[in-house]
């Protein structure tokens, strides 16, 4: 972006605020927490905070809202995404939604820690809204106190960025500051409360409407309102497909059953593990939002999930994404019965939902290992033994995939016994003594069948590798590189927050001189705080 198109000040950004202006406010104005009722929002402002400070801004999000990196470096930028200043135009609310948590209904929930400021129309035209997480209580705060700490916010900030550059569906992150304030909280829910820095996140997206938000009208019977909020969301947020009618509503749900479905394939491309699919987190447009006790796979375990709530039934492991996934959209679905009003449409669309996920799974898969194309007959048989065989052995998947793409594949004989696993798969292994000759079988058994399956393709080896790099990532935001930089935070030195951030602009790139950002996870965080499980705590 050329500094021309810059704005010379944040005044000058375009509110529209269509969400305050063409929906019904909660007429009650004091903030208090309580029950709410027909109604999609209530006014609220932030709270001011007493010692701001700007740990780090995305520029690429920057500029989104045609914002310099002066502008960003202000002291105005500081004092309106800290929450301490209200720009003219801006109208500030926390909306009322709903949601099943952990499979069971929870009822109102609502934007308990975050404030949105307004939505604005860019340079061109796209509609951005922004939120600030961590701001203070709303009515929807519940018995919480709607601030966050540094910690969860370094975690939000990082991975909303990172999963932009990785190409996955996501919320964006304008900001990070910390606010001067000491908040408390128990980690791990265990009675060991501390004091923590308390700190603000400023988000980006087109728009944060949740399924919760159709849930809770739905649940209260509150049937004019869901309409009208329906009709919203259509205009505002998916004009392509015209005006609200019984065919577009059908069209609105198809669209959502889809853009849900690609979202979880690009999860599970990456290693990423959500951790709190509840019904409140999922994005009408198929985004990832609510970066809460998240994480990415390392070694390779499909059961593995990374919430010390969801320790126990791992109800919302990697592995079971793709089905929970769906179990919310049948909740969703469920909700918009009343104005839809076509079981047999809305179930089609929603029975689409494993048709989509598993061919686009397919294509995903047959990306990685660097196919012209997909062979419906065969590949889905090799796709299957390798996932099995990530699992006999601790395998980085991250590393393993990135490395394949190194093996000369090729011009290799694989053999059962007599030759070594290829040095470039070997640094993806955690556990050396779990390679044995049982485990070298398999793999050699597999690698041959993956050189049989090339053969068939036109590909270069050089061009192989080419594809298969550009769709697995040499850098993701592993556990134990942000809780590092969360540790230094903490200290005031906020450089490993912004050499992350850089690093995992280019996700794709080799970047030699970041190797050590590649390496598999160091044992000292195998059971480190914040490396292997957190808490919805932050």
């Amino acid at each position: 972006m050329s500094s021309t198109d810059y704005l010379s000040s944040l005044q000058e950004l375009h509110f529209d605020n269509r969400y305050t202006r063409d929906l019904p406010a909660d007429p009650i104005s004091e903030n208090y927490t309580r029950q709410v009722a027909d109604i999609c929002y209530s006014p609220v402002e932030p709270l001011k905070t007493p010692n701001p400070s700007l740990v780090s801004y995305s520029q690429d999000a920057a500029d989104l809202l045609n914002l310099s990196s002066q502008t960003c470096e202000a002291n105005e930028f500081l004092q309106t995404f800290s929450g301490n200043q209200l720009l003219d135009d801006m109208n500030p609310y926390a909306t009322r939604y709903g949601g099943h948590q952990f499979g069971n209904w929870a009822g109102q929930l609502g934007d308990g820690r975050a404030i949105n400021l307004g939505e604005i129309s860019n340079q061109t035209g796209e509609r951005w809204a922004l939120q600030l997480k961590g701001s203070g209580p709303t009515p929807y705060s519940r018995r919480a106190d709607g601030l966050a700490v540094l910690r969860s916010s370094v975690r939000e900030y990082l991975c909303s960025e990172a999963m932009h550059y990785l190409g996955v569906p996501t919320t964006r992150a304008l900001s990070l500051m910390t606010t001067g304030n000491k908040v408390v909280r128990d980690m791990f829910y265990d009675g060991n409360p501390q004091e923590e820095l308390g700190a603000v996140v400023c988000r980006l997206a087109p728009s944060f409407t949740r399924f919760g938000h159709f849930q809770i009208h739905g649940s209260r019977g509150e049937t004019d309102l869901l309409k009208q909020l329906i009709d919203f969301t259509i205009v505002n947020d998916f004009p392509h497909l015209g005006e609200p009618s019984a065919e577009t509503y059908l069209a609105w749900y198809q669209e959502i059953c889809d853009t849900t479905a690609e979202m979880i394939v690009q999860w599970m491309r990456v290693g990423f593990v959500h951790g709190v699919m509840n019904t409140d987190n999922m994005s009408i447009l198929g985004l990832t939002i609510d970066y809460g006790p998240y994480g990415w796979l390392e070694d390779f375990d499909p059961t593995w999930t990374p919430n010390t709530t969801d320790a126990e039934g791992k109800r919302y492991c990697f592995g079971n994404q793709p089905e929970i996934a769906q179990w919310n959209l049948a909740q969703l679905g469920n909700a918009l019965m009343p104005i839809i009003d076509n079981l047999e449409a809305v179930q089609n669309a929603y029975d689409s939902y494993q048709y989509r996920f598993q061919s686009r799974w397919r294509e995903m898969m047959s990306e990685k290992l660097g196919f012209d194309n997909l062979n419906t007959e065969t590949d889905p048989q090799l796709f299957d033994q390798l996932l099995s065989l990530l699992t006999e052995a601790e395998t980085d998947m991250t590393i393993f995939f990135r490395n394949l793409a190194k093996v000369e594949v090729e011009n290799t004989d694989f053999l059962t016994q007599d030759c070594e696993i290829p040095a470039e798969l070997m640094d993806s292994y955690y556990q050396q003594e779990q390679l044995n000759d049982e485990y070298k079988g398999k793999l050699f058994f597999w690698l041959n069948a993956y050189q049989q399956r090339i053969k068939q393709d036109s590909s270069s080896a050089e061009q192989r590798s080419q594809k298969m790099d550009s769709v697995n990532p040499k850098y993701v935001l592993r556990n134990y590189l942000a809780q590092l930089a969360i540790d230094k935070a903490e200290l005031g030195d906020n450089s490993m927050v912004n050499e992350l951030l850089e690093l995992l602009r280019n996700p794709y790139d080799e970047q030699p001189e970041q190797e050590q950002f590649a390496e598999k996870r160091p044992e000292w965080a195998r059971v480190k705080a914040g490396c292997s499980m957190l808490s919805c705590s932050s």
